[in-house]
């Protein structure tokens, strides 16, 4: 182990004193951490979260920054699991068990799994982010959900020191949530392991798939062509953080009774909605934009003028005044159509 007066390298873990998260959070919020740990060896996570400055604090867990609202400086630790790897553990022919590391790319695993003749997660390309979060968030997109395929989780509970693994079931997936969520000062997303079939019925019903294949002249799909359609989708509806600060849909579509949804539906004529269980969900994107609030924006804080659920940093725009922006759009949403919109990043 070396030590200065700012930084602590290990095997396979460094802690930084006073970080900057700039470059950790896709909304491109300067906020900054008194403690940065970076673990590129699950195995150091014992040794590394053990300092009695470490063990006692407050600490957030990092991947990309691509689900995170950073209002403040974090007094705590921030934790960046960077723990990297793919393989296929086990493969019948008819199904694959795919093992990849937290500190992984999203977008990596499923080129990864798409270019070895895996099924599944075609629907789910280009969502930024780590591996390590996509079980948090159970994150899904163009009627797919991550939940479907997965295998096991494994983690690191802090709170009895040791390593733990879930299978699917133990994980209380739910729509944008799961124990992980739901407990996120204890459990340390370390890898995570998807059952992919090799040969599967395309999801092609949703948001315009169907409609783009045709556009590129697809008669037969293929997952990969899937994969492709949807990325062209994603490209041209939602901005690219590289080009400009967002955290991807900023809002969970609502879930409201069946009843509140007839009694809007009979008020506002083109209402999207989808059955949800005994309930239905309704489009937040529809209910923000007909609130007028698509491209609105409060300074550098706004909603994106290519997808109303879209929260954007224009440039400056802090972490508070991207809340405060965010708020304000949850507060006109309700008092327009009497339904709460909920936050699906984490806001710190």
């Amino acid at each position: 182990m070396t030590v200065n007066a700012a930084r602590i390298d290990g095997p396979g873990y460094s802690i930084l004193e006073d970080a900057s998260l700039a470059g950790r959070n896709t909304l491109r919020v300067d906020a900054r951490a008194a403690l940065l740990v970076d673990v590129r060896d699950a195995a150091a996570l014992p040794e590394a979260l053990a300092f009695p400055w470490i063990r006692n604090a407050p600490l957030l867990v990092v991947g990309e920054g691509s689900n995170l609202l950073l209002t403040r400086d974090f007094p705590g630790v921030v934790l960046a699991p960077s723990m990297r790897g793919i393989a296929a553990i086990d493969d019948d022919g008819e199904h694959g068990i795919v093992r990849a590391q937290a500190g992984e790319s999203w977008n990596d695993l499923v080129l990864w799994t798409l270019g070895r003749g895996y099924a599944g997660l075609e629907n789910l390309v280009l969502i930024p982010g780590a591996v390590g979060a996509a079980p948090i968030q159970n994150i899904g997109a163009y009627g797919v959900e991550l939940a479907e395929f997965v295998h096991a989780v494994d983690a690191y509970d802090r709170m009895n020191g040791i390593p733990v693994r879930f299978a699917n079931a133990d994980c209380a997936f739910g729509y944008r949530d799961s124990r992980f969520k739901r407990e996120p000062d204890r459990y340390v997303v370390t890898a995570l392991e998807l059952r992919l079939p090799r040969r599967r019925a395309l999801r092609l019903d949703y948001a315009g798939v169907r409609e783009e294949l045709a556009s590129m002249g697809v008669a037969e799909p293929t997952p990969s062509l899937v994969a492709e359609a949807v990325s062209r989708l994603r490209r041209r509806k939602l901005p690219d953080p590289a080009a400009i600060g967002n955290a991807g849909s900023f809002f969970k579509n609502p879930i409201v009774s069946n009843a509140q949804a007839d009694a809007l539906a009979s008020e506002h004529a083109g209402l999207p909605r989808w059955p949800a269980g005994d309930a239905t969900k309704l489009s937040a994107a529809w209910l923000i934009e007909q609130s007028g609030l698509k491209g609105a924006r409060d300074g550098d804080a706004g909603i994106s003028e290519r997808h109303a659920l879209v929260l954007v940093n224009h440039g400056r725009a802090t972490g508070a005044d991207l809340w405060a922006f965010a708020q304000r759009v949850q507060l006109e949403v309700r008092e327009r159509f009497g339904v709460a919109l909920e936050a699906e990043p984490r806001v710190v």
